[in-house]
């Protein structure tokens, strides 16, 4: 494996690059651009082992997580590619004046991409895929957490046609990160951004775009409910519980934080749940082949284990699980969460189920409700009908029925409300956050006005 550079890159030779690549590929022909993206789906796929490596050592991804999120990357890759149709020009003829209107999607620029490290390649390569086929050039702000995968993933794309300068990336020290985004943002060349990652760096980011008068597309913190209703299929909704809370050790913005479930069925309901969060072992895939892997920080565990420490102090059930040892947490299981504890509020990011029993179906809705967040959720019902009522309800972005929290989509629009964030990362509704619409009009000599 080739040997990656990770040392801290000055902002202005990345951007500056970045600039001089416009030209050329903005006025790339649509056809062109899409054909080098799918150069790059056969790029990532032909790089597996090395990701897993990379990915294994710097965040502690198992080799599960790190190929769902190569194989999503290439999804995105496929879909963008064939999104050529939507950036053709609009025609418009009024036919009373004549006069003839052109709209068009035309490149804004340069866009920053700052990524994070959870999903470093999924989320990599949906930070510049939309920007760069709708002709921008992008500049990715890698994640301190994992320079080396954000720097090898640019690496690997730069690998296909992309003219020189037209994807490039920016690392920096942890202690440099927060200077170093106000500096990319802040570059007169920079004109869009979009970022992934916490509502507390997401408000950082919001308010130097703000500053400069620049879009930005935020997709932050989540805290997704699993609602399971009295008429589910209980199996299908525990498999799913265990899916979106543990997959990536819980460390997904989609993760389900909280399942809220009624009542009668709720003892059924968590018995399943608990002997197949018995059946999960997490380990530290440096060391051992497993299916969970370990958190991104002992730090990180410990915070996890606060939140634990406070519920059961406040009258939760500790389940299963919840043992640590150093960056490695098994996965754990509460029951009886109750609105006093830091779990009803914070999100949770680490392999722990939340349980909480209500009433009925409206009080599942108003406790889901009940949060800051807004990203994405999910519901159980055999009732189809039930189920689409139940999501009309929901103040999130993203429901998914009878399916876990975490489900993408790279031709459907994914997106926040409240503190998750505003923008639609994915489907072509992402061309309207990549481009500039501009009308040009050409008027007839006889209907032009006169004093």
């Amino acid at each position: 494996m080739r040997e990656v550079d990770v040392s801290a890159t000055p902002v202005e030779p990345a951007v500056n690059a970045a600039a001089a690549a416009f030209p050329i590929w903005s006025r790339t022909p649509v056809a062109e651009r899409a054909a080098v993206l799918r150069e790059m789906i056969t790029l990532l796929d032909g790089h597996r082992s090395e990701f897993y490596a990379i990915a294994a050592e710097e965040t502690g991804a198992a080799q599960s997580w790190t190929a769902f999120n190569i194989d999503l990357a290439m999804a995105m890759l496929s879909h963008v590619a064939g999104l050529a149709p939507a950036l053709d020009d609009q025609i418009v003829t009024d036919p009373k004046s004549g006069k003839h209107s052109i709209i068009r999607r035309q490149a804004a620029g340069v866009v920053l991409g700052l990524v994070p490290w959870n999903a470093p390649i999924a989320l990599g390569v949906r930070a510049i895929a939309n920007a760069l086929m709708c002709g921008n050039t992008v500049v990715m702000k890698g994640s301190e957490h994992c320079p080396r995968t954000h720097q090898h993933l640019v690496d690997v794309l730069n690998e296909s046609d992309l003219p020189e300068g037209a994807l490039t990336c920016v690392l920096s020290a942890p202690e440099d990160a927060h200077d170093t985004m106000v500096q990319l943002i802040g570059h007169p060349c920079i004109r869009r951004v979009n970022f992934t990652g916490s509502t507390r760096v997401g408000r950082e980011v919001a308010i130097e775009a703000a500053r400069h008068l620049k879009p930005a597309l935020l997709e932050l913190s989540g805290k997704a409910p699993l609602i399971v209703l009295d008429d589910a299929d209980l199996d299908a909704a525990a498999e799913a519980a265990c899916f979106g809370a543990f997959f990536n050790q819980g460390q997904i913005c989609m993760s389900t934080d909280w399942i809220i479930v009624v009542r009668s069925v709720a003892d059924a309901f968590v018995s399943k749940l608990e002997a197949r969060t018995r059946q999960i072992v997490a380990a530290d895939p440096m060391h051992e082949v497993t299916e969970l892997g370990r958190m991104i920080s002992a730090e990180a565990a410990q915070r996890v284990n606060g939140l634990i420490e406070d519920a059961v102090s406040k009258g939760a059930r500790l389940l299963v699980g919840g043992q640590i040892d150093g960056c490695v947490m098994q996965p754990a299981l509460l029951d009886g969460i109750a609105a006093n504890m830091r779990l009803y509020r914070e999100e949770t990011f680490g392999p722990l189920a939340s349980i909480m029993r209500v009433h009925d179906a409206e009080e599942a809705v108003s406790i889901a409700n009940d949060s800051d967040f807004g990203l994405n959720a999910a519901v159980f019902s055999r009732d189809i009908d039930r189920a689409h009522d139940i999501a009309d309800r929901l103040e999130y972005g993203v429901v998914q029925i009878n399916g876990p929290t975490v489900h993408d989509d790279p031709e459907m629009p994914f997106g926040g409300m409240k503190h998750s964030g505003y923008g639609r990362f994915g489907g072509a509704q992402a061309i309207a956050e990549f481009t500039e619409t501009r009308w040009i009009a050409t008027h007839s000599q006889d209907q032009r006005p006169k004093l």
